[in-house]
């Protein structure tokens, strides 16, 4: 068994034992979008989620067998191989970029405040930059993350502790922080 389709079957499993797995989709969803960028979308789970929802939808990763995976379940969707510090995305182009599954504390250590600043530019004015990550001693904090954001000229607008909008404080392990980018 591939490691993309290790990584379905565990969705799968919580999906047939009645669990929800689509807490990121409802809350990028809740956003509002048109368009979104699943950045480190891995097997396509959250992205082609959302196209079914009849939001468009780009999915770029790094790894390929997981690229390949989200590729043979969604062969219409738009998938890029890339590294999300250096591939090159529209600019303007989405309304939404979303980095679901702890993308940012499995991004190359080093290269988080790149994988930010390359990825901000491809945010619509007024657009969402969404992310979701374990908070770890040894991992990326929210005052680094949050410091990368505004480096790339994004600003906080709210933060929780879950998809599904528990409220977030300090001494959570989880964050999900939406950062905008100007409207201008």
């Amino acid at each position: 068994m591939s490691r993309g389709d290790d990584y379905d079957l565990r969705f799968s499993e919580r999906a047939a034992a009645g669990l929800d797995v689509h807490g990121e989709a409802d809350f990028v969803q809740a956003l509002g979008p048109a368009s979104v960028l699943d950045a480190g979308c891995g097997t396509g789970r959250v992205a082609i989620e959302l196209a079914r929802r009849g939001v468009s939808v780009m999915g770029v990763d790094v790894d390929p067998e997981m690229l390949a995976r989200a590729r043979a379940k969604a062969p219409a969707l738009d998938w890029r191989l890339g590294d999300l510090a250096t591939v090159e995305l529209p600019a303007g182009a989405f309304d939404v970029v979303v980095l679901a599954g702890n993308v940012m504390i499995f991004v190359e250590v080093g290269t988080e405040a790149d994988v930010v600043a390359n990825l901000a530019p491809s945010l619509a004015p007024g657009g969402a930059l969404v992310a979701g990550f374990q908070l770890k001693p040894d991992r990326l904090s929210v005052a680094d993350y949050d410091r990368y954001c505004a480096d790339a000229g994004l600003v906080l607008a709210e933060r929780w502790s879950t998809w599904d909008r528990r409220p977030w404080s300090s001494g959570d392990d989880y964050a999900v922080s939406v950062h905008r980018r100007s409207p201008r």
